[in-house]
């Protein structure tokens, strides 16, 4: 029987009566398979009921074949090695007995030969290279990520389930699990907002507060089909807002019959020449058709409203996010930044840069990359002053802000309006609520307090305050900005970025995140 998940009328609520699910129905068989959605819809929760880790409140969920897990996180204790992440440790020391020959005779005939060789082939597609001995805390965070995804594809699962997969990988590593699971060829649902690892996907499962919308193909043919459905949404709009006109125009109509007929009745009676029993009988006969008549136009009317506002909202949620900010006024002959020979590191005679040397002029957008470890958080700490370094200088000429992971500048106590003209002193309420308003905090929005908001609203609001001010820093610097962001949050920010005409000095290996951008020069860094 083919492997199979199935999930048959789900509903799933937070421990806070929140409904997260409801009668959701979906299947997944032999295919890789991209779940997409704003944080805290319930891509997680889902993996979590197929895994068994939840228990549906309703409905039920089948599964007819093996799983393999990898989580967000992957914790590891002291003691770990590679070999017993992959489970092989008892095996490993049995080929170990066998080589020094103290292994009898009925271990050696449940030995496996071809263990070692496995696992390496293993640990190699996901582009790694590594012993089995050796401990997982010697590894990086990103190593770790990349030796569970190993030791999910040794145990060869009928469906892999990954969650964020590519999440604090660098390049390499995000490009060894794209072209892994572009090679897979069993069951895959993943919990991505990678969109180049998405494009490696047969079909993009979209979960909304709704319930979950299956679109055949990559992330290309999804985006592809959603441009069609925001056509076909202002299509639908402009019919709208015709049969609204039309209806309007009718209802004028009526009520310029009405006061024409009111009119000559009034001069009927003036005349006197009917009797009062016919004119009575007349005005009854007015009155009732001419509140038939309103009470039609009202509904026809109402229907109308409902119609547009409705095709208004369906374009709100397929139209990505525009932003006009401010201009910084930088000239493009302008040196912002200058680093000269510099050599740094957080440890005495052991740098992590070396010997740098960078020039940003005008409204510049450089990319820094690199592997795990080459120095790019080291970099953005020198130039925002937070290291100083051992040899060499650093110069900045202009007004910068760093909007890090956390994005620091902002006070998680305050709310996002406080925060604004806590950080533009000179803005009143007007120009803050106008300028958070361009960002989507909109009315009681922009009272939400900093550290209630998730990752995609804290960097949208970082942004709001440092962009929306009447003259923003000509100097802005990110650190991995799409981090644990969903791609409704990553699309905002790019709107955010390209309206900003100043320099950009932007850490990030998510490539068609500094595609969208603009990004204008590289700067590639070497571990030492």
């Amino acid at each position: 029987m083919p492997a199979s998940i199935t999930l048959s009328k789900i509903t799933w609520s937070t421990p806070d009566g929140h409904t997260l699910l409801s009668n959701l129905d979906l299947s997944f068989g032999a295919e890789r398979a991209g779940l997409v959605g704003r944080n805290g819809v319930g891509k997680t929760t889902l993996l979590k009921l197929v895994t068994g880790d939840l228990a549906p409140q309703a409905g039920t969920v089948t599964v007819d074949g093996t799983l393999g897990l990898l989580r967000q996180s992957v914790q590891v204790a002291a003691d770990e090695t590679v070999a017993s992440l992959f489970g092989i440790v008892e095996a490993l020391d049995l080929l170990d007995r066998a080589a020094r020959g103290e292994a009898d005779a009925d271990a050696l005939a449940s030995a496996d030969w071809t263990l070692e060789t496995r696992l390496a082939a293993a640990l190699a597609r996901v582009g790694l290279s590594a012993e089995p001995g050796t401990p997982l805390t010697a590894l990086s965070g990103g190593q770790r990520t990349r030796a569970a995804l190993a030791a999910l594809i040794f145990s060869e699962p009928d469906f892999l389930l990954l969650d964020e997969p590519t999440n604090n990988l660098d390049r390499e590593g995000r490009l060894a699990v794209i072209d892994l699971l572009a090679g897979w060829r069993a069951g895959a649902i993943v919990v991505s907002h990678d969109r180049e690892l998405l494009d490696a996907m047969d079909a993009i499962v979209e979960v909304t507060t709704l319930g979950a919308t299956r679109y055949g193909g990559n992330w290309s043919a999804y985006r592809a089909r959603k441009a069609l459905e925001l056509a076909a949404a202002h299509r639908d709009l402009a019919d709208a807002e015709k049969q609204a006109a039309e209806v309007a125009r009718t209802m004028q109509a009526i009520a310029e019959r009405k006061a024409r007929k009111d009119s000559t009745g009034r001069r009927k009676r003036a005349r006197g020449d009917i009797p009062r029993i016919m004119l009575g009988a007349m005005k009854e006969r007015s009155e009732l058709t001419s509140a038939a008549n309103a009470r039609l136009a009202e509904s026809r009317q109402g229907q109308a409203v409902e119609a547009v506002t409705a095709a208004r909202e369906r374009i709100e949620i397929l139209q990505p996010l525009t932003v006009s900010v401010p201009s910084t006024h930088l000239a493009a002959g302008k040196t912002v930044l200058k680093i000269e020979n510099v050599t740094a590191g957080y440890v005495p005679d052991q740098p992590v840069l070396r010997d740098l040397s960078l020039v940003m002029t005008g409204p510049e957008r450089i990319a820094v990359t690199g592997p795990n470890g080459s120095g790019k958080t080291t970099l953005l700490a020198l130039v925002t002053g937070q290291l100083q370094s051992t040899q060499g200088s650093v110069r900045v000429f202009t007004n910068v802000a760093m909007l890090d992971q956390r994005v620091s500048l902002l006070d998680p106590s305050l709310s996002i309006r406080d925060n604004f003209r806590q950080l533009n002193p000179g803005a009143d309420e007007n120009t803050c609520r106008a300028a958070l308003a361009r960002f989507m905090f909109r009315a009681d929005a922009a009272l939400q307090i900093v550290g209630s908001l998730s990752g995609g609203q804290l960097l949208r609001a970082g942004l709001a305050c440092v962009l929306g001010g009447g003259t923003p820093p000509p100097l802005l610097i990110l650190d991995e900005p799409t981090n644990h962001l969903d791609i409704d949050s990553i699309e905002a920010v790019e709107a955010g970025l390209r309206a900003y005409d100043g320099a950009l000095l932007v850490v990030s290996h998510d490539e068609p995140f500094l595609a969208a951008i603009g990004i204008t020069r590289r700067l590639e860094l070497v571990p030492l």
